[in-house]
């Protein structure tokens, strides 16, 4: 029941994110339902009454039939006669739109209210041809069964009730009728829609949550907050002069420096217990996450923390390329934060700068990674965006970078997913250097009586 229980809910959470995949089919859906409404419109009934004169044979035969429990003879006659070739050919003239006489059969539908009350019913695509096509009939019959040329001899009728065009109640009828056609073709189109995100989603290993992002090797989410993406240098100067994150995202980069600072501290490099660094590795696969670095380095600078943002020699060059360019020529502006410094390292060796916070960008393939050739630093990061990267790539990261000598201390996870609850810090950050003092048991005897 608790297998059940999860597979529903992981099913909500993909038609949450694919929602906009179930929106489109359920709108294609109602546009196909609406166009079918249209082009195949139902089609409208309507019935004349024919009042036949009472003639003592018939009368006698009805009591007869009457008395015995059968058919009444009479009747069942008028009723062929109705829907008989000479009667319908005789209609055809005023039927509309034109037709042969098969068709119009299939359209005539005759019955008996009583044993002299024929009702003609004619089915039609509007109300008007349905009301026009049941009196041509109607007339045709009683034309015929009234002249001298009938087998059967003359019978008198009359048409005792016309068929009437309920324009106002065969509107308002077929628009319900195309209302629920088209609401029938949005919920077809919705199912569709889920079973496709459902079945696509089944094959997807990307990670979404930030419990599987963490869990795939084993390192903490420390922080996961949405990211922009520059594409030319001048969207990356704009971000480094505007970036301004909201509280709940400002607490939680906040956080995410504390930690790096105290974990920096336990395991410096440099030995300058004033100076602590960070390295941002991410996949040259996922442009977003090569945002998730500036934007915690502009968001230190903006803190009052003097911060060099170093963007290191990359596997693929053409990815950091605009990036780059806005570091290695920074304009001088007044919206320029005053803490932050851009610094571009062609290779593997520590830059000279006075500032007291580090954070190098690396960006590494995510098929065959290698650790980028650049500064040493106190902790290393890996920086994705949910939904883009799989286990096995992260795996790969974190293997180059431990083969490198560096040793994964934490993960950033740029635009998480909304309908994501999850934190990804189950496991435990930092102070991996203190052991736990032993405690003294009172109370319990030490000795074995024999």
């Amino acid at each position: 029941m608790s297998q059940e229980t999860l597979d529903l809910r992981r099913s909500i959470r993909i038609m949450r994110r694919r929602k906009f995949l179930i929106a489109t089919t359920a709108a294609l859906g109602l546009l196909v339902g609406g166009a079918y409404a249209v082009l195949t419109p139902p089609k409208v009934t309507s019935t004349a009454l024919v009042l036949l004169s009472q003639s003592s044979q018939a009368a006698q035969t009805g009591a007869a039939a009457a008395v015995n429990g059968g058919l009444d003879p009479y009747t069942a006659t008028q009723e062929v006669i109705a829907k008989s070739n000479p009667v319908l050919l005789g209609a055809l003239p005023h039927v509309s739109p034109a037709m042969t006489v098969n068709q119009l059969t299939s359209e005539v539908s005759i019955g008996a209210q009583t044993p002299y009350l024929i009702s003609v019913s004619v089915t039609a695509k509007s109300g008007a041809e349905a009301a026009a096509n049941a009196n041509a009939v109607a007339e045709s019959y009683i034309n015929y069964i009234g002249s001298p040329s009938n087998p059967g001899g003359e019978v008198q009728a009359q048409l005792l009730q016309s068929a009437a065009n309920s324009t106002a109640s065969g509107l308002s009828s077929r628009i319900v009728i195309y209302a629920i056609i088209a609401l029938v073709g949005a919920i077809f189109g919705m199912v569709i829609g889920i079973v496709i995100a459902l079945a696509t989603s089944r094959s997807d290993r990307r990670l979404r949550a930030r419990d599987e992002i963490a869990n795939s090797i084993g390192v903490p989410v420390v922080a996961s907050f949405p990211v922009g993406r520059p594409s030319n240098p001048g969207e990356w100067t704009r971000l480094f002069e505007d970036y301004k994150p909201g509280a709940m995202h400002s607490l939680q980069l906040r956080k995410a420096l504390q930690q790096l600072e105290m974990e920096a501290a336990e395991v410096s490099f440099s030995g300058e217990n004033n100076r602590w660094s960070f390295t941002v590795l991410s996949l040259s696969a996922d442009p977003g996450a090569l945002a998730l670095g500036p934007q915690l380095a502009t968001f230190a600078a903006s803190q009052g923390i003097s911060t060099a943002l170093v963007v290191a020699p990359q596997q693929d060059a053409a990815v950091t390329a605009s990036l780059r360019t806005a570091c290695a020529a920074p304009p001088n502006s007044s919206k320029w934060p005053g803490h932050l410094q851009v610094l571009v390292s062609d290779q593997e060796a520590d830059v000279q700068h006075d500032a007291k916070l580090t954070v190098v960008v690396g960006v590494v393939d995510g098929r065959n990674p290698q650790a980028p050739g650049a500064m040493r630093t106190g902790a290393t990061l890996v920086g994705v965006s949910a939904g883009v990267a799989t286990a096995d790539q992260l795996a790969r990261v974190a293997v180059s970078a431990v083969s490198d000598g560096r040793e994964i201390t934490g993960i950033l996870v740029a635009n998480p997913d909304p309908a994501d609850t999850t934190t990804g810090r189950l496991p435990q950050l930092g102070r991996r250097g203190l052991r736990r003092m032993p405690t003294r048991v009172t109370g319990m005897a030490t000795e074995i009586r024999r």
